[in-house]
């Protein structure tokens, strides 16, 4: 049984040196507990998941079975960074799955919000079933709890997918990063050596851009959501603002605008871009973006994103208006 407790006097994880010695200690835990077992991890990609393969392939090497599902709601360019760090770079034993067309086809139609986040969600627990049954000699299940999740949800990490499981699989967890709030498992991340990018990742829902494509998910918009969203972070790192904006995305609903394109009436979607500034998402404000940078960034969207008309800016704060649209 695992220690769920922090410790009064556990250091926090605050320099290299710190992370270093939390590192080498985990190596030996982990070796200890894993032994020559083989040993499953879901990676989203995400920052917790990322530190947690990134230190067991350095404490067990090949035992570690990552396993990625790209559910088509990824932000552009985030499962090929996937493939790129852990299967290219750190040499991973890497499953992929390309699970678009299969998720897609499934909300196709469906534009209700809760309905969207469980089929995505129960599609996931599916899809990463069916992969970990294919495996033979599986004895543990590596989760990239942290101690939040502890403390909120009786260590139960629900957003990784994996809690739903038959019962039948018997994994033995291995949480190494069970004990560090987030801003800890950064630092082990940076020690790591893992790129700033995916260490610094912005909150992600799980459902992903499901929940940022408003309304029923049709495979244009898509596209039209994560290209836009990726215009706002090249633009707000070019400006200095991604280390000083919490999160900003970008949202595109189910309704058309009228427009002007080349002389004539066109009918398209406007692009919503939404930042926020919070310390513990309670509540958040709206930050003031400087207006040549919000005119760049709705000149390139403009320019470079089929289907769309209009750029707006969401000045609501948190209360009255939710962080995500749905």
């Amino acid at each position: 049984m695992q220690n769920n407790v922090r410790p009064a006097d556990m250091k926090r994880i605050s320099t290299p040196e710190l992370a270093e010695a939390f590192i080498a200690e985990q190596i030996k835990e982990v070796r200890t507990q894993v032994g020559d077992k083989k040993v499953l991890l879901a990676l989203s990609g995400g920052v917790d998941s990322s530190v947690v393969a990134a230190l067991l392939i350095k404490a067990i090497g090949k035992q570690l079975v990552c396993v990625h599902v790209n559910h088509g709601l990824m932000r552009k360019g985030e499962s090929e960074q996937v493939i790129e760090v852990f299967r290219n770079q750190l040499d991973a034993n890497l499953i992929y799955v390309d699970a678009t067309d299969r998720f897609l086809d499934m909300l196709a139609g469906v534009d209700e919000p809760e309905r969207k986040r469980k089929i995505i969600g129960g599609e996931f627990i599916k899809v990463f079933d069916e992969e970990a049954r294919k495996l033979e000699g599986i004895d543990f299940l590596a989760q990239g709890t942290i101690y939040p999740d502890i403390l909120e949800s009786d260590g139960v990490k629900a957003h990784h997918n994996v809690g739903g499981l038959p019962e039948d699989m018997k994994f033995e967890l291995v949480e190494p990063v069970r004990l560090l709030f987030k801003d800890e498992v950064r630092e082990v991340g940076k020690a790591l050596g893992l790129p700033v990018s995916m260490v610094e990742r912005q909150p992600f829902p799980g459902p992903g851009l499901g929940v940022r494509c408003l309304g029923a998910i049709t495979r244009d918009r898509l596209v039209a959501l994560r290209e836009s969203d990726a215009i706002l972070r090249e633009e707000f790192a070019k400006a200095g603002l991604a280390d000083r904006v919490w999160q900003f995305f970008t949202v595109v609903p189910d309704m058309r605008a009228t427009g002007v394109r080349e002389g004539k009436r066109a009918y398209d979607w406007p692009v919503i871009i939404r930042a926020v500034n919070t310390v513990d998402a309670m509540t958040a404000t709206v930050p003031e973006i400087a207006w040549p940078v919000l005119k760049t960034i709705t000149d390139r969207i403009l320019k470079e994103v089929p289907g769309i008309c209009r750029v707006l800016y969401d000045l609501t704060p948190k209360p009255v208006g939710t962080i995500e649209w749905e």
